[in-house]
């Protein structure tokens, strides 16, 4: 369940320095931002930014940028990325609906999609952040050769996303219906707060890696 309606939240994040509170004018130039030429991955729905801290503490020499829709969730991001600062992180609060406003073609190496809402009901389903429509939008900014990780518990999300890629320029690249219990596809995992919460209760994990196809 989401974090509903702190008070102050929307204050705290629009006063973040840690916030970009215009990405779109950043578009093609997140390298000037963080100071550097480097890879750059994204989390579409980072949470609370477990996923996102842990990875840019594992991968120093890569940029993180944790986007989210709901002010709630981000706040404890923000706080958390303030109580550990790293220079290598960036958040931003906007829909995931118009993230080709602020990324320019060719300037993202890895999209990270995470415990997704569901949007269960079928009108919805181009809302699904693995749908068609989203890999599509992905694939006018994702660099050749980059690659797109999702993971979910949620099994039906999971064949839907599965069914998806068929309808994309991208191809699966490794799958696993029980990530935890893969050796390979585990290696070096971090867990999201949901990823934490639905494996304890033991519910498997399932994960795709996807990259485009070659010509």
């Amino acid at each position: 369940m989401r974090l509903k309606n702190i008070p102050g939240s929307r204050e705290t994040i629009a006063a973040s320095e840690l916030v970009i509170h215009e990405p779109e004018k950043l578009k093609g130039k997140w390298s000037e931002e963080f100071g550097r030429k480097a890879p750059l991955a994204i989390e579409i729905g980072m949470g609370k930014g477990r996923f996102l801290m842990g990875m840019a503490e594992q991968n120093p020499d890569t940029d993180f940028i944790g986007i989210e829709k709901y002010s709630s969730v981000l706040l404890r991001a923000i706080q958390k990325l303030e109580a550990k600062p790293r220079d290598n992180v960036r958040l931003v609060r906007m829909d995931a609906e118009y993230i080709t406003d602020v990324f320019a073609p060719g300037e993202v190496d890895i999209i990270y999609l995470n415990f997704s809402d569901p949007w269960p009901k079928d009108r919805h389903a181009k809302r699904r952040l693995p749908s068609r429509q989203f890999l599509a939008r992905y694939d006018s900014f994702l660099k050749p050769g980059g690659r797109i990780e999702f993971k979910t518990d949620n099994r039906e999300l999971f064949d839907f996303a599965v069914e998806e890629v068929n309808e994309s320029v991208f191809e699966i690249k490794a799958i696993s219906y029980d990530l935890h219990a893969d050796s390979v596809m585990s290696e070096g995992n971090i867990m999201t707060e949901y990823e934490e919460k639905f494996s304890g209760l033991g519910n498997p994990i399932y994960k795709y890696i996807l990259e485009r196809k070659k010509a």
